[in-house]
């Protein structure tokens, strides 16, 4: 007999369940002990496994030296986007023996529901395991309610529905389903995909049951899962309350921004009751739906969107306007939206420290909204400005407007700068797309790199190579997210803190980039010439 009878299910079960993965029962448990202790539900994909059944005898161990844990058997077939090959008939045997094992819960998919013969499925609840009845649809965000008639005659314990955000208000159709279903408290609701992501986070408030992480970055079971540390300590999931104020960072793309970790963090310490979340949007129509209907309070505005915001903004301040580009969006109490642009103090603050703007010779690479702000900040300050930008035409029309001038590359090497700004997204992590400047074009006494992940682009390296100083993204990247919080909370921002959890953040993945770099390849051996070597090759 199970450890636990259903109707008690609920008292063991926390709010996030870790999904553990591995080819071998021996990497499952290593991963499940290294989990089990913080958060101690746990999802087993035996489907991922080789052979399921023979790890089962091992997992049983786990459980008895784990008696905390509460535990879902999963074996999902390949139809139904997991990795078993197997038959109905293989699963279900997998399953049922999995309660014998020390499961809590199983998983099964509706598609194999749906097959089985009449008296098979009440096989299975006759162990007494506790029953999943789950849907994944890999592709859309369709009719929710009619899946959930689909598995409602099956009386399962929990009503598992996943559908995959193609777009921002696809979360939105989740999350007002997960709303009207409120008198039934066993619906699990995720959207999928890197869209999907507010889903994983304000599904719990919506009315989920639980929602599912990975045990680490890249041990994802679903497209968009977010790790567990992630989202229990850089989201707060477990504390998003009807009362949490909603924020977010919009852009295409946004998977590796580090704004809601450092905005998070700073929510945190100054203990405002907010979370930010990461915002991939491809249409502003579609973001701005979002915000409506969430509602959204306030939010960052990156690439592509800096211009195309600005026209749908009620009101903006004098700088965004003289720019043409907003990167602060605020919710007003009447529900209006304000813009505001603090790209410029970012990229003008760290400069005043380091030399007068009055009078200097200023390089700016592109046109786009960054390149924007860095134009105009600087020509409000005195700087002479020259933009270089791959399309003649764009840096032609922002020099007409801000009164500054374009210059060739070819004419770079002749001309003395006190400072290049790189304003393009050349460099930045993910991003392909050749260098616009060489060794030979950094005539200037200072580089700066709008760009903060990598902390040392590849413009950088080459400043550093010719030992011009610089200055990383990273400094801009905070000033103007520093400015960016107390815009939302009229309160201080926490810049030290916010410094720090964004330096951290990229050595880790610098750290983990270069963990999956493959090796150098080894020199080939030169031919033996002398006696030594040709004794060494012939021992080899």
């Amino acid at each position: 007999m199970p450890s636990v009878a259903p109707q008690f299910i609920r008292s063991r079960i926390g709010k996030v369940c870790v999904a553990i993965i591995g080819t071998t029962a021996a990497e499952m448990l290593e991963k499940a002990s290294a989990v089990v202790k913080e958060t101690p539900f746990l999802e087993f994909r035996l489907d991922y496994l080789e052979k399921p059944l023979l790890a089962l005898p091992k997992l049983k161990h786990f459980f008895e030296d784990n008696t905390a844990a509460t535990a879902i058997a999963t074996c999902r077939r390949a139809a139904n986007g997991g990795k078993f090959s197997g038959n109905v008939a293989a699963e279900m045997e997998i399953l049922s023996k999995a309660a014998g094992a020390g499961f809590h819960i199983v998983d099964l998919e509706l598609e194999s529901a749906e097959a089985l013969k009449k008296g098979e499925l009440q096989k299975l609840r006759d162990t007494g395991i506790a029953l999943i009845i789950s849907h994944h649809d890999f592709n859309a965000t369709k009719d929710l309610d009619g899946i959930y008639q689909r598995i409602a005659p099956f009386q399962p314990d929990f009503v598992k529905i996943v559908p995959t955000a193609k777009s921002l208000t696809d979360n939105v159709t989740l999350i007002r389903f997960l709303e009207r279903m409120t008198d039934n408290s066993n619906i699990i609701g995720i959207c999928m995909g890197d869209a999907g992501i507010i889903s994983r986070v304000l599904g719990l408030r919506a009315g989920s049951a639980f929602t599912f992480a990975a045990a680490t970055p890249g041990e994802e079971t679903g497209p968009g899962q977010i790790a567990a540390r992630t989202l229990i300590e850089t989201y707060r999931v477990d504390q998003v309350d009807a009362a949490t104020k909603v924020y977010g960072v919009a852009g295409n793309p946004i998977k590796s921004s580090l704004s809601p970790v450092m905005m998070n963090t700073a929510f945190r310490r100054e203990t405002v009751n907010a979370v930010y979340l990461a915002l991939q949007s491809h249409k502003v129509t579609d973001l701005l739906k979002l915000v409506h209907e969430i509602p959204i309070q306030g939010l960052s505005v990156t690439m592509p969107h800096k211009q195309e915001i600005m026209s749908h903004l009620e009101k903006t301040d004098p700088l965004s306007a003289k720019i043409g580009a907003s990167n602060t969006v605020l919710r007003a109490q009447d529900g209006k939206l304000y813009g505001f642009n603090t790209d410029v103090a970012g990229i003008v603050g760290p400069l005043e420290k380091r030399m007068s703007l009055r009078g200097a010779k200023a390089l700016v690479l592109g046109a786009g909204g960054a390149a924007r702000a860095a134009v105009f900040g600087l020509r409000d300050k005195g700087a002479d400005v020259f933009i270089l930008n791959r399309t003649a035409e764009t840096a032609q029309k922002l020099a007409k407007q801000s009164g500054s001038k374009t210059i060739k590359k070819e004419a770079l090497a002749k001309t003395p700068f006190d400072v290049i700004i790189n304003a393009t997204p050349i460099g930045m992590a993910g991003q392909k797309g050749a260098q616009l400047l060489e060794a030979k074009d950094l005539n200037t006494k200072l580089v700066f790199d709008l760009v903060y992940n990598p902390v040392e682009t590849p413009l950088l390296r080459l400043a550093r190579q010719q030992s011009i100083p610089i200055i990383t993204g990273v400094e801009m990247f905070v000033q103007q997210g520093a400015r960016q919080f107390e815009i939302w909370t009229g309160k201080p921002a926490p810049e030290e803190e916010m410094l720090r959890v964004v330096i951290h953040a990229l050595r880790q993945a610098a750290e983990a980039a270069a963990a999956e770099a493959p090796a150098p390849a080894a020199k080939p051996a030169s031919s033996p010439k002398s006696g030594t070597a040709a004794k060494a090759k012939k021992a080899s």
